[in-house]
């Protein structure tokens, strides 16, 4: 069945990122580039004829528009159902209810080390992970709190790792920047860019692996990678986009552009900032798509992931988004123009949802208030909760490091050698 992503090779209509001045290198957008980019639509290198496009004034139609064009006559300007909006709007309450709660806890002393919030890109998490199934997975970076949250870990686990409690989905020992859950499917939080897209590509091998090797028919799981600009000068980034092309892997490479990498704009750091122009290079889609908006970003999902799925090959996506704090809670954030946050916080996706919900009639201001009511509630337990949670015992200190029982963690008898008292010492005989 063709697609709007069935050709092998895209790109898109090329967005305004380098036009401005070298004085001013990310000018705020004009009312009729509202975004970077955010109306543009990929089409083929070769021919559009199976796109189903219609070309405007020599740009591409918007992602919402081709599908409102494929919606049944009856809903012809509805991206979703009531049900699937509520998901969605709580699923982008939560995360951001968190995370303004980490903040909290963080400058309190509840929390350790460098800790990186989502608020502004809650879109790209719930477009795409509230699409998975729950043998689907999903790898992140060092911004993963809210990754792990859409996937269905719960707040109260999520809390407790970041307060370093034994309740917390890693038992305290992952801390802010290394989320997992094997019971979810979230393959870790990694702190280095770059080094969690070779787990996500050995893990959509391995799905690959399970049903053309193995025989599993029913094996159809996708993973998705999450990262950041700065991690596409890298060279995981290019190895791992040949590798999954060459074996048609079942991955989508997600690509969360908040436009700035720590203190460096993008603009400044990339010879040709449009990232999604990297994915023909290696025979795969290139989509370039409005990350503020969860239903653009989610109609883009779909196709992304039902490729990967049906054993078509990965897809690159590229979200512009972008992050409302510093690149950490110790970054003062006074790199960015203010009147470049300003614009980008008046486009919060999360108003926008809620702004499409209530005037198509899909639900109404008291249910969405009902809803962060009970986000409120469900984050305040989850401080509780992790606040009264036991830290880890000494004895946990070296477990999951040494396998081996006559090596250096565990001794003959069994027990960690970090129960003795003079291991800390330094005179325990090892």
């Amino acid at each position: 069945m063709a697609t709007a992503f069935s050709p092998s090779k895209f790109a898109a209509q090329p967005f305004p990122l380098n036009t401005t001045s070298q004085n001013n290198p990310l000018t705020i957008p004009t009312i009729a580039s509202p975004f970077l980019g955010s109306t543009r639509k990929l089409i083929r290198l070769c021919s559009s004829s199976n796109l189903n496009l219609r070309r405007r004034s020599g740009t591409v139609v918007a992602v919402s528009d081709v599908v409102k064009e494929n919606k049944s006559k009856s809903t012809p300007n509805l991206l979703i159902t009531k049900e699937e909006g509520l998901e969605l709007y709580e699923d982008m309450v939560l995360g951001r209810a968190f995370e303004d709660m980490c903040a909290q806890m963080y400058y309190r002393g509840k929390m350790f080390g460098f800790v990186h919030l989502y608020n502004g890109q809650e879109a790209v998490s719930t477009g795409f992970i509230k699409l998975l199934k729950q043998q689907d997975s999903v790898v992140s970076t060092y911004r993963d709190h809210v990754h792990a949250l859409s996937k269905g870990v719960s707040a109260r686990a999520v809390m407790s790792e970041l307060f370093g409690k034994t309740t917390g989905c890693c038992r305290g020992q992952g801390g802010s920047m290394h989320m997992f859950s094997r019971e979810h499917n979230v393959l870790g939080g990694f702190a280095f860019i770059g080094e969690g897209i070779p787990v996500a590509t050995g893990a959509a091998f391995t799905s690959k692996y399970k049903r053309e090797v193995l025989k599993e028919v029913d094996c159809d799981h996708v993973t998705l990678a999450f990262f950041g600009d700065g991690t596409c000068n890298n060279g995981q980034f290019f190895e791992c986009l040949n590798m999954a092309a060459l074996w048609k892997l079942p991955i989508v490479f997600v690509v969360e552009n908040n436009l700035w990498a720590i203190g460096m704009s993008h603009l400044r750091a990339t010879s040709d900032p449009q990232i999604y122009k990297k994915g023909p290079a290696f025979g795969m889609p290139g989509v370039h798509v409005d990350g503020m908006d969860v239903l653009k970003v989610r109609e883009v999902a779909k196709e992304a992931i039902g490729r990967a799925r049906r054993g078509e090959g990965p897809t690159l996506v590229e979200c512009e988004t972008y992050r409302f704090r510093g690149h950490s809670l110790a970054d003062p954030d006074e790199l960015r123009d203010p009147a470049e946050k300003a614009h980008y916080a008046a486009r919060d996706p999360i108003t926008a949802l809620k702004k499409y919900l209530i005037e198509n009639n899909l639900t109404s201001e008291a249910d969405l208030k009902a809803i962060d009511k009970k986000i409120d509630e469900v984050v305040e337990e989850a401080v509780e909760f992790a606040d009264e949670s036991p830290v880890p015992p000494r004895s946990q200190l070296l477990e999951n490091v040494f396998a081996d029982p006559k090596g250096f963690g565990i001794g003959p008898d069994g027990r960690y050698r970090c129960e003795d008292p003079k291991f800390t010492e330094g005179t325990a005989q090892v």
